[in-house]
């Protein structure tokens, strides 16, 4: 299933637990050194301030992402809201700086780095009882409100909350984003840590 931060999508049809995404962020790496300096006086929707950033901001509207270019020739797409938006928003950067004659010959590389989802399992979760059943979990109510609960398989961090919202985060596909939730839908209810009403 591909999931999208268009709408909020159920695991299963009827299913209460309900997942969106957020936000991917991809890295690029144009295998080439890149001329900045003379890209922010040509990019109409570019900033440069190598004084407070090393980077070249550019902000695309469609899709509406955020991209950082370095020097390097590596490049940062934030603010996707799936993997095939973010990976394309990468590619229109790249023609973008080929039409403004940036020899870019070989296909970059591009990966995933995060996705970040955000959902409700469609109940109240007994923090309390969570934190003594599950390993690797973090639930120090005087620092932050929510459970920390470090997934090692798939290797995500799911932030859960009493009112049955959650954030997972650390996923580099959006496939490990919706097997960490039919994990976790089936350790809250084998467990009986989630209350329905």
């Amino acid at each position: 299933m591909l999931l999208n931060g268009a709408r909020s999508v159920a695991l299963e049809a009827g299913d209460r637990f309900t997942v969106s995404i957020e936000n991917v962020v991809v890295l690029a790496n144009l295998k080439r050194r890149i001329d900045l300096d003379r890209l922010a006086g040509e990019l109409p929707y570019a900033e440069y301030r190598p004084e407070l950033f090393p980077g070249l901001v550019l902000r695309l509207r469609e899709p509406r992402i955020g991209a950082l270019l370095f020097s390097s020739g590596k490049m940062i797409c934030t603010g996707a809201k799936s993997e095939v938006e973010a990976k394309r928003a990468a590619m229109k950067v790249v023609e973008e700086l080929r039409e403004r004659g940036v020899e870019i010959d070989e296909e970059p590389e591009i990966r995933t780095t995060n996705i970040v989802a955000s959902g409700s399992v469609g109940g109240r979760i007994d923090l309390e009882k969570t934190a003594r059943t599950l390993p690797r979990t973090i639930y120090e109510t005087e620092q932050f409100p929510g459970l920390i609960y470090r997934m090692d398989d798939p290797k995500v961090v799911m932030l859960l909350f009493a009112t049955g919202k959650f954030v997972c985060t650390g996923a580099t596909m959006e496939s490990e984003v919706h097997r960490a939730l039919s994990k976790l839908k089936g350790i809250l209810e084998e467990k009986g840590l989630v209350a329905y009403s």
